[in-house]
């Protein structure tokens, strides 16, 4: 993406000021990834912030069990990476290329000097971080108060919401998911989550192929997610 272009709300780059923006967009080095190509490893010491300029990547953390937990999904003008840059600790997970991306790889003493420079970009950072927290703290109430048929109906629908483009056939999110990685941002077992996903197709609420899901009704998941 230009530096000028419109970035999606509530995203980094689209928070700053247009002059701190810019700055930002002319440190570190622009890099090319491919679809399915790893940029953040989990447990890796590493020492630098991505920028996402032109990309979407999911975020998973590895289970005792073996499996792969899905927690968030990151897109163009998004910051990933900052916390243990910031810190100096390994990375807590593992960030994944889902589309074929552009990122800036950006050292952490640069960008502790351009937050230095750039107060308003510190105070954004922190606002990002409080965000992350909160929507922790709110899984952590829909696990503890919702039935999984619920759980499954808002996490679609703020993926939907957040990353899903309009067609005649409703709003289509184009992210592989595997039904794994669901279960774990549902908080649920694989075959629960299959059922559970099985009769919100069957209503016609939502369809899945191998690319993505389409939401089909956006009313009727809202109503079985309980949002007013």
């Amino acid at each position: 993406m230009e530096k000028n272009a419109p970035w999606p709300p509530g995203t980094f780059l689209a928070r700053l000021q247009p002059s701190t923006r810019e700055r930002l967009l002319s440190v570190g080095v622009r890099r090319s990834v491919k679809e399915a190509q790893v940029i953040i490893r989990e447990g890796a010491e590493e020492s630098y912030v991505i920028l996402l300029e032109d990309a979407l990547v999911k975020v998973t953390a590895a289970l005792t069990d073996g499996r792969h937990a899905l927690l968030s999904i990151r897109v163009s003008g998004d910051i990933i990476g900052e916390i243990s840059a910031l810190n100096e600790t390994p990375r807590t997970a593992t960030v994944t290329a889902c589309r074929p991306s552009v990122i800036r790889v950006i050292h952490r003493n640069e960008f502790t000097a351009f937050l230095r420079d750039n107060p308003d970009a510190a105070l954004t950072v922190a606002g990002i971080i409080a965000d992350r927290l909160r929507w922790a703290n709110r899984r952590r109430i829909d696990f503890t108060y919702y039935p999984l048929r619920v759980r499954l109906a808002r996490v679609l629908w703020e993926i939907a919401a957040a990353y899903g483009r309009r067609s005649p056939q409703g709003m289509v999110v184009d992210i592989r998911l595997t039904q794994d990685e669901m279960a774990t941002l549902c908080g649920s077992a694989q075959v629960s989550l299959q059922k559970a996903l099985s009769e919100l197709r069957s209503e016609g609420i939502v369809s899945t192929h191998y690319r993505g899901i389409v939401v089909r009704d956006s009313e009727a998941l809202r109503s079985v997610a309980d949002l007013a």
